[in-house]
């Protein structure tokens, strides 16, 4: 199976911050996250992932809020690693395809070839307000993005394999027939190309993706390699999982081509009497106001008026919000009978991800039921605190799983592709001579 660590502040669990097991001064401080991408590769993980906002996600108040831009994070966590792979979260709804694709290319040469992109197209409304707009509708964001996609794909591809010559003898640095404009003119973007770096050492980055609406599933099943998602339960897992796979044909991809990983918070102990008492210390410590208004923040209803234990409103339809997160907590809600704060509880521990507390073996049982029954191909790993709650995975779930046969010993390859069983990119071939 594979398995990313998604590093989050000093912990997935909102209240994490609070807890004595954490520093919340660390947040921007670079040597907390390089010992975080020094466990994961210790555990031989396939790669890191950071998240990113281009707004404060919540109240400042109550929770620790505000980190470091992801791609320049992980450009100083690639000069402290050799193998995991690194994958930051990029918009496509306040980027430019010429800006980001460079950037990507040049983490992927800083980093030997293991930079990926979390494709995002950015639902909040308050993100819009940050660049002076009107969020655009769902269905425009996705058309941007798969325009947004082709530019950057093609920006990449505009350096063949082969185009520098680096010939000292005859003063030929590059065989400029092997560089191409693109000259992409599209309803969102003019571009002429090419990129103005050389071709990288994967070609283009893995390309990630995390929605799970019905626009966020062709996007997916047409551009992305690996897909971060969230399910509470093995049957809604399956479903998805199915779902998405049986897109690939339309798009000329095989089932291999897209690895799919459900979002789990691991809350481990050496009993499972000790695991939960942590998960209930990390309870006694959630803001219930900061839970209401960001449960609100996500369902776009104003649950301030209404009981902390009572239940869930009816929730109009939000067309142009988080669609896939809206569809998950309302099916949370129904499924367990939940108050407003049993809500707020559980999704604390995780987003809308699956929480799960016990031993090191509970949790692989969990982790391979999953896996062997047409859920997952790998587990996107959110420790509910850190760095404890990953070096306690990679310490304790790795060496179950290994011995299972489940995961990998040592890396096998060098780029994050290879990690994820993808190999090269796809390449540009050009058939000409050298040009001085």
């Amino acid at each position: 199976m594979h398995l990313n660590a998604f590093l989050m502040g000093v912990g997935h669990h909102e209240a994490a911050w609070r807890h004595p097991l954490t520093e919340p001064s660390r947040i921007t401080d670079i040597r907390h996250f390089q010992e975080l991408a020094r466990i994961a590769e210790r555990g031989k993980l396939d790669s890191v992932f950071l998240a990113d906002g281009l707004a404060l996600w919540g109240n400042v108040r109550h929770n620790a809020l505000g980190g470091l831009e992801p791609l320049t994070l992980l450009a100083a966590l690639a000069a402290v690693t050799d193998h995991i792979g690194l994958i930051a979260t990029v918009s496509t709804t306040y980027n430019e395809p010429f800006h980001v694709a460079r950037k990507f290319a040049s983490l992927d040469h800083i980093s030997g070839g293991r930079a990926g992109w979390n494709i995002v197209t950015s639902a909040g409304e308050a993100e819009a307000r940050n660049f002076g707009i009107e969020r655009p509708p769902h269905g425009e964001r996705y058309h941007r993005a798969e325009e947004f996609l082709e530019v950057a794909n093609a920006l990449w591809e505009s350096w063949a394999e082969g185009a520098v010559v680096g010939d000292r003898r005859s003063g030929v640095y590059a065989d400029v027939s092997r560089i191409k404009p693109i000259d992409h003119e599209g309803t969102h973007f003019k571009v002429q190309g090419p990129l103005n770096i050389q071709r990288s050492p994967q070609g283009r980055p893995l390309l990630v993706q995390a929605g799970s609406s019905e626009d966020g599933k062709e996007f997916a099943a047409r551009f992305a390699e690996a897909v971060f998602t969230a399910q509470q339960t093995l049957e809604d897992a399956q479903e998805f999982y199915a779902d998405l796979k049986g897109r690939l044909p339309a798009y000329g991809r095989s089932p291999y081509q897209l690895k799919i990983l459900p979002g789990i918070s691991p809350i481990i102990g050496s009993t499972e009497r000790e695991a939960l008492r942590l998960e209930k210390e990390l309870e006694d410590l959630i803001v219930p106001a900061y839970g209401v208004q960001q449960l609100s923040n996500i369902l776009g209803v104003d649950l301030t008026a209404y009981p902390l234990d009572g239940p869930l409103p009816d929730i109009p339809p939000n067309p142009d919000g988080q669609q896939s997160r809206i569809k998950l907590i309302k099916d949370l809600a129904g499924r367990g009978d939940l108050s407003i704060r049993e809500i707020i509880n559980k999704l604390a521990g995780g987003r809308g991800h699956r929480v799960v507390a016990g031993t090191p073996e509970q949790i692989a049982d969990q982790l391979q039921e999953w896996y062997e029954n047409g859920a997952a191909d790998g587990f996107n790993i959110m420790p509910p605190y850190l760095p404890g709650g990953l070096a306690d995975f990679v310490d304790q779930v790795v060496p179950e799983l290994q011995i299972r046969g489940l995961f990998r010993k040592d890396y096998e390859a060098r780029t994050l592709r290879d990690h994820y069983g993808l190999g090269a990119a796809p390449k540009n071939v050009v058939t000409s001579g050298v040009s001085a």
